[in-house]
């Protein structure tokens, strides 16, 4: 592709108090696609993330947005939304360039997230307390929900975009303040998301963006005491240290971290239907999604039928480049994760698996250049396996079977994790049996990877706590206070005239 086709290099300075600065240091961002250089961003200090978040400080204490009524913030993120509209194709080319992902796949990040942000204005608008009148009949008690304060965000490379609006228009739905710190490598859209925010109408300091490594501009915000909240989306590792690092200052966390997805096809399954819904949890994102189905838990009845259903499917799979309109699945991040994915394959196979398909870098004419890996299935993988137990970020299924229900609900609930999983069968009591059961924040029964912004999400074990999206989202950001009136005088309890 050539260079005119990807456009000039954007450059990223810091968002901090409704302006964007310039530093020293930077980080230069390349296409994983193609090596092309497509984006410098700022690299912040710890002096920088202080600013910000003295900014964000000062615009909470002093009101300017949190004491703005519920209609006037519905109306602003609705203005949000249209700016981004307006800007749809940009963002979606962005997100395929700085991530590695097909643009087919951006375009859909970007209208949920535009979803995410209409979302959050209807509840600015409608969320309300509760009243509590049925205690005494001389005490009526409100239940009122007050905005948290300075929310400082971390959000991953994989979906930019997407993880930055499940929780920033939540929190402006609130009437919070921010300090945002994207992945050092794809944060653009975040950059381009504060620059709206302004266009729309919110205030100066409500929205910072920091962007940097985690060592610093991570670490800044989960050891200070001026941020009240924070929320973060990562691998179970990072998120264990920023919990350390945000002890003393014991505020409160959300955290979304990393998953292993198990699809559990029960014996009276759809086969052609649970064909296609593995194919896409598996390969979704090329793999990099903490809720992608990782694991295929199958019924030995039934096992061999399906996945030769999903070799077949799979092997037609385009893998191409981000910006191609027909790619299905695009690059790795970096070379590193590559290496990573690549890995895990030769570990499983090590330990016994066998290759089905796939499992090899694409190297040769239009993969040259870039970071690309084939789809993979391992099948013959048992619960010991490394691939079984621990997340592996690529476009990689590992294969067990099961004989019976009992077993496959032990197997599913044989790991860390409790993020995600799916359950696939023809017989709704034996689906919602097996569901209930199996320990994870969300289930998907004959379905995978379906999410809408009224229904949160979150997980449990190793895959964190807290939720994003939906009513529990918003109360993420809110701080539920209790005021007690009396309507008449008790008498007195101590001393004279009791």
């Amino acid at each position: 592709m050539s260079a005119e086709k990807h456009g000039d290099l954007r450059v990223y300075g810091l968002f901090i108090d409704g302006e964007e600065y310039e530093v020293s240091g930077t980080t230069t961002r390349k296409c994983p696609g193609d090596g092309r250089e497509v984006a410098t961003f700022a690299s912040g200090s710890v002096e920088d993330t202080e600013r910000a978040i003295a900014a964000a400080k000062r615009a909470f204490d002093d009101a300017r947005w949190s004491k703005t009524t519920g209609a006037e913030r519905s109306s602003v993120l609705l203005k949000l939304a249209e700016l981004m509209k307006d800007e749809r194709a940009g963002l979606a080319k962005i997100e395929a360039q700085e991530v590695g992902k097909p643009i087919s796949l951006a375009f859909g990040d970007v209208d949920a997230s535009i979803a995410m942000v209409e979302h959050s204005a209807a509840l600015a608008l409608t969320h309300s307390g509760e009243a509590v009148d049925n205690v005494d009949p001389d005490v009526v008690s409100m239940v009122v929900r007050e905005p948290a304060g300075v929310i400082g965000m971390i959000t991953p490379w994989n979906f930019p975009l997407l993880q930055l609006m499940q929780k920033l228009p939540y929190a402006l739905a609130a009437g919070c303040t921010a300090v945002i710190k994207p992945a050092e490598i794809t944060a653009g859209s975040t950059v381009e998301i504060a620059r709206m925010c302004g266009k729309a109408g919110i205030p100066d300091g409500v929205v910072n963006v920091v962007t940097g490594r985690g060592s610093v501009v991570g670490e800044t915000l989960a050891g200070s005491f001026d941020v009240d909240v924070l929320s973060f989306t990562g691998s179970t590792g990072v998120g264990a240290s920023i919990t350390a690092a945000s002890a003393p200052t014991t505020k409160r966390l959300s955290m979304e971290l990393g998953g292993k997805g198990a699809a559990v096809v029960l014996a009276d399954a759809d086969l052609e239907t649970a064909a296609d819904g593995v194919l896409f949890g598996s390969i979704f994102n090329s793999g990099e999604c903490c809720v992608a189905t990782t694991r295929l838990l199958v019924h030995e009845d039934i096992a061999d039928d399906l996945l030769a259903r999903i070799v077949r499917r799979m092997e037609t799979v385009k893998v191409g480049h981000p910006l191609a309109e027909d790619s299905e699945i695009g690059a790795m991040i970096h070379e590193s994760h590559l290496a990573s994915v690549l890995g895990f394959v030769e570990t499983a196979v090590g330990e016994g698996g066998t290759v089905v398909t796939g499992g090899h870098r694409l190297a040769e004419g239009d993969h040259a250049e870039g970071y690309f890996v084939e789809p993979t299935i391992i099948d013959g993988v048992t619960p010991e396996s490394t691939i079984f137990q621990e997340e592996i970020f690529g476009p990689v299924l590992a294969v067990t079977r099961f004989s019976s229900n009992d077993e496959a609900v032990e197997l599913a609930n044989s790991v860390d994790y409790g993020l995600a999983n799916s359950v696939w069968s023809s017989a709704v009591q034996s689906a919602l049996s097996v569901a209930r059961r199996i320990r994870s924040g969300s289930v998907w029964v004959n379905t995978t990877l379906e999410n809408a912004p009224q229904m949160p999400t979150g997980g449990i074990k190793r895959s964190g706590y807290g939720r994003e999206m939906g009513n529990a989202g918003f109360e993420e950001f809110t701080e539920p206070k209790t005021i007690t009136v009396r309507l008449r005088p008790t008498g007195p309890v101590f001393g004279e005239g009791k």
